[in-house]
């Protein structure tokens, strides 16, 4: 028995290991997108800001784009507040007064039945008021940075695409639970852009994302994955691909990385990534929900062996080994990545992460497809 426990956990570590040598791989072949020549903005942007109790963030949010370098004319910012039970619907009607490019929609007018994916619906909605070819969808906890807009543009007179995924990264407020978030999305990120290059596009982030209006009504919307909580990026993304082979991408730009705040605890954080969990099984594509599955394996092994060393105790330096072998090709991954993120300076803290990391990987997995979660408020099942 202990005998094959051994060798399977050397043999799924090894295959786990060259997961990531692909994954680095592919993300080094990126190229960092240049604005060659200064050309004329011509792109019509719908920006789409799904809000559900967002006082603090709503307003910093919709300034941040406000203050993009791109035409006014060209773009429109349209909030759509989910039943918040704060301020951010009164904000963001001052906003609206204010700027003649933002405007309001209220779910509450809309919709009288309970939903068990309100984002979606928010953003569905939203695209039905929009008055331009593109639809950007972000959060409305998200600073964007000025040249947002003008590289958007710049990169869609330049290529084919329906379909565009692009970089997220957290707000590092120096707590540890801060760090080890920046560290972890920056490595999601790292495979989203390191998929994109291999052509698997089995990642993106809806913070930043950005479609044509007339490939989001091609492929239905959200029809046959509305009734799932999560998924109003990916599972959209994988419906666009099927439709539209060849015409999505990533664009590998540090002026258009979008930021966002972290979540404040232990608790929020489990929630948020079961939220994304939950969606595993949903994929069309059966060869993502494997290499999930997989990851997940991996990191079960590794948090069993300890426990199952008591009983042979060789077992614990088989851990320490595949422990460390873990870390060394991770390193190597989360260099460059880290560097496109301006995180380097946090990578030392990278091998004192690992335990949490395993840990939470295994819980949210685990309640993602058999527990419920909370969010924004709401018991989620």
């Amino acid at each position: 028995m202990w005998s094959f426990v051994s060798y399977f956990s050397i043999a799924i570590a090894a295959l786990y290991c060259l997961l990531i040598l692909l994954y680095s791989y592919y993300f080094n072949k990126l190229v960092l997108f240049q604005q060659e020549n200064k050309t004329k903005s011509i792109t019509g942007f719908s920006i789409i800001i799904p809000a559900r109790n967002e006082t603090l963030n709503i307003r910093k949010s919709v300034t941040s784009i406000l203050e993009n370098n791109y035409p006014k004319e060209l773009f429109e910012i349209i909030v759509v507040d989910d039943f918040s039970i704060d301020n951010t619907a009164a904000i963001a009607t001052e906003l609206q007064h204010e700027f003649d490019n933002v405007k309001l929609i209220l779910l509450k007018d809309h919709i009288n039945s309970k939903l068990n994916s309100y984002k979606k619906k928010s953003i569905e909605l939203a695209v039905s008021f929009a008055k331009h070819e593109w639809i950007i969808t972000t959060d409305a906890d998200c600073i964007a940075k000025n040249t947002w807009l003008q590289m958007l543009d710049a990169f869609i007179q330049k290529t084919n695409a329906v379909f565009i995924a692009a970089p997220v990264k957290f707000i590092n407020s120096g707590s540890f639970i801060s760090i080890f978030q920046c560290l972890d999305f920056v490595s999601l990120q790292g495979i989203t852009a390191a998929s994109v290059s291999a052509g698997l596009l089995s990642m993106c982030n809806g913070a930043n994302l950005a479609y044509k209006k007339e490939a989001f009504y091609a492929v239905g919307g959200f029809k046959d994955v509305d009734n799932i909580a999560s998924g109003d990026d990916m599972l959209l993304m994988h419906k666009i691909k099927k439709q539209f082979p060849g015409k999505l991408t990533y664009l590998f730009s540090k002026d258009v990385i979008v930021s966002t705040p972290p979540m404040p605890d232990w608790k929020s954080f489990i929630n948020q990534r079961i939220r994304w969990a939950s969606k595993a099984t949903s994929y069309d594509d059966k060869k993502i929900f494997f290499v999930l599955l997989f990851v997940y394996i991996f990191n079960l092994v590794l948090l069993m062996l300890p426990f199952l060393s008591f009983f042979y105790f060789p077992l614990f330096f088989l851990w320490l080994i595949l422990l460390v072998t873990k870390i060394f090709f991770e390193t190597i991954f989360m260099m460059p990545v880290s560097e496109f993120f301006g995180e380097q300076k946090l990578m030392w803290w990278f091998p004192l992460m690992q335990p949490f990391h395993i840990l939470y990987t295994v819980i949210s997995g685990w309640l993602g497809k058999f527990g419920s979660y909370q969010w924004k408020g709401r018991n989620v099942k």
